[in-house]
């Protein structure tokens, strides 16, 4: 596909004003087929749309952008996803990276290079905002050693959810709020996170992720 040729993008976000946004400025380059704004509408859309390219937010109620991924790549396998966020965290970027994006940036970029992006990606490249590569590089040269904690990735994506908010001194009301729970959920979710890494309490926890600047 030549890099004028119309790409098929859907774009995942949960704030309803940045997606609106993305759809002014990217509508003239792109064919925008579907948009989302949590993990499940995600997975139906796309696997409705099948498109070129998803635009996926890492951070979403249901599951965030790497339960996205896990699903769709297991049915639709050739999809291309370029994650966006407005965080640089080392630990968002690899976990995504290595769920399957084809590249990552921040939602500071500039509308220009973002749709070039859009296209790197869709040709099987990947691309990266510049600070967020060298953590990839870091990473599989060995030197990052949080994302590849084992006691970090026996945790599911949502438990990792479910920690960062705790950690950053949410109550569980909050973070059922912000994530689409019950407060009972957040509170089993947290009582798995507990028993998984062998603490005894949020105190605990919020160093645990401290410590491996997940927060």
């Amino acid at each position: 596909m030549s890099p004028a040729a119309r790409t098929r993008l859907f774009l995942v976000d949960d704030h309803s004003l940045f997606l609106s946004g993305l759809r002014a400025e990217l509508g003239a380059h792109l064919d925008i087929v579907g948009d989302a704004g949590d993990a499940d509408a995600a997975i139906e859309g796309i696997l409705a749309t099948r498109p070129d390219v998803v635009l996926l937010d890492v951070h979403l109620p249901g599951g965030g952008g790497r339960a996205v991924l896990e699903a769709v790549l297991r049915v639709l396998p050739e999809t291309r996803f370029l994650a966006i966020s407005v965080s640089d965290a080392a630990e968002d970027v690899i976990s995504v990276i290595r769920a399957g994006a084809g590249g990552y940036v921040t939602k500071s970029i500039a509308p220009a290079d973002l749709v070039a992006a859009i296209r790197t990606v869709r040709d099987g490249d990947a691309v990266f905002s510049p600070r967020l590569a060298g953590f990839v590089l870091d990473a599989f040269r060995g030197r990052l050693a949080a994302p590849f904690d084992p006691e970090l990735d026996q945790l599911t994506t949502r438990e990792r959810e479910v920690l960062r908010h705790i950690a950053r001194g949410y109550s569980y009301k909050e973070v059922a709020q912000s994530l689409h729970l019950s407060a009972r959920t957040v509170e089993t979710h947290v009582s798995s996170v507990l028993r998984k890494l062998q603490l005894s309490s949020r105190h605990e926890l919020a160093r645990w992720a401290s410590d491996r600047r997940l927060v």
